[in-house]
């Protein structure tokens, strides 16, 4: 097993900036296999430059290099809940991995969360995406009283 590239004391967690793009996206990339970068120029105009307290978008960088990212909202009412946070995406370089950069960062947007006045976090997890759902478990999260529904539009 190879040595995370930084340790998580030597992060700072802070708002995503334009010069970031490049990084987030190659991380993305080597997460997903796919190259999004329209997809992430976008998410930076909707959750990164405008800064509001509803919408987050934070990075973890240590030694000049993004490590990981995450991204979330506050939703009202949806469905008829309460206010909660939503996080709709977190990645963290895979040499990166097991430093507690995936803990930081979901920290730090629960604290955002939290000051928005928010006391409860939410996301969706492919149920056969195992490391996910362990991260996600391994931070106390569970199933929520909630079951997402589809349909194919063809």
């Amino acid at each position: 097993m190879t040595e995370p590239r930084h340790a998580a004391g030597n992060l700072q967690i802070r708002p995503v900036e334009a010069a970031d793009l490049d990084q987030v996206i190659a991380i993305d990339s080597e997460i997903t296999g796919k190259e999004k970068p329209d997809y992430w120029f976008e998410l930076f105009h909707r959750y990164g430059a405008a800064r509001s307290r509803q919408r987050l978008f934070l990075v973890a960088e240590a030694g000049g290099e993004i490590q990981g990212f995450v991204m979330g909202e506050v939703r009202d009412w949806e469905f008829g809940a309460p206010p909660c946070g939503w996080v709709f995406g977190i990645n963290v370089r895979t040499d990166a991995r097991l430093a507690g950069t995936g803990t930081r960062l979901l920290e730090a947007i629960c604290a955002g969360f939290r000051r928005a006045g928010v006391d409860k976090v939410r996301t969706l997890v492919a149920r056969d995406n195992s490391l996910v759902l362990s991260f996600f478990r391994s931070q106390a999260m569970m199933a929520a009283p909630v079951i997402p529904l589809e349909k194919d539009l063809e």
